[in-house]
């Protein structure tokens, strides 16, 4: 029986005064936000778990290193499976002209975790002092420069390619080769390979591993040991899946789980 999900506050920020607005928050497991758009775009940024975004077309994924830009008035949603700390900086329409005018996803550094960090520790939304509004200006210079990404877990739109996604999703484990999930789906491993390049930009054995560390990231968050999580996600032994979480996340799953997963 799936428990029921608890609604997600939605920040108005059509009334603020200034240029930068800081939200903080902590959501519980299996909280949501139905569709809905601000005229200001923000800063999706979860230092402890991962979040889940949809916009039109398009799945969004936030492992603790990635934040999700969403630009002014595109409608988005949000889900979280486990309780997660939530940063975000909503800037004003005029600031979001040279920041990308579609979804993506950026990695954040370790100047924009340390200023939302400190603006959150000391409960500051909106900038005022000279002080703050210069951390604020840093920041958003930050952002700017960052290199845009199409999503941490691409999603795809072929619905061969659907399909095969879904069913990895489904069973992390499953060992089949290429060659055998483009037969389940009627397809040459050749013309499944393609169509996974050409939609997800990178290869089905990429995509399938970083799905594997997101799935990583919610087990370790639930409490899961690193052993039980090695073997639902299908390596043979836990050597093999701690060498391919600290590829992912340049620390091994208990490091990352004492820095980034909220302390049950």
């Amino acid at each position: 029986m799936s428990r029921p999900r608890q609604p997600m506050a939605i920040q108005n920020v059509e009334d603020v005064q200034g240029q930068y607005f800081f939200r903080y928050d902590e959501f519980g497991a299996h909280t949501e936000a139905p569709p809905h758009s601000h005229s200001w775009g923000h800063l999706n940024y979860v230092p402890h778990g991962s979040m889940h975004m949809e916009t039109p077309g398009a799945r969004w994924v936030s492992p603790p290193q990635y934040g999700i830009w969403i630009p002014p008035g595109v409608v988005h949603s949000c889900y979280v499976a486990h309780a997660v700390v939530y940063r975000s900086v909503y800037l004003a329409p005029p600031l979001c002209a040279v920041l990308p005018s579609q979804p993506c996803s950026l990695r954040i550094g370790a100047i924009v975790k340390a200023i939302l960090a400190d603006f959150a520790a000391r409960d500051v939304h909106i900038p005022r002092s000279e002080a703050d509004l210069r951390l604020a200006r840093v920041l958003y210079d930050q952002l700017v420069a960052l290199p845009v990404e199409s999503g941490y877990l691409p999603s795809a739109e072929h619905p061969a390619l659907v399909q095969v996604l879904e069913a990895m999703r489904a069973a992390p484990g499953d060992h089949r080769s290429l060659a055998q999930w483009a037969d389940s789906v009627h397809m040459t491993e050749r013309t499944l390979a393609r169509h996974g390049q050409r939609e997800l930009g990178m290869s089905l054995g990429e995509w399938r591993q970083r799905m594997r560390y997101l799935q990583a990231i919610d087990a370790l968050e639930a409490g899961h040991s690193v052993q039980q999580i090695a073997y639902d996600l299908g390596y043979g032994t836990p050597s093999a899946f701690i060498a391919m979480f600290q590829r992912e996340a340049g620390l091994t799953p208990e490091q990352f789980r004492r820095e980034f997963c909220t302390p049950q």
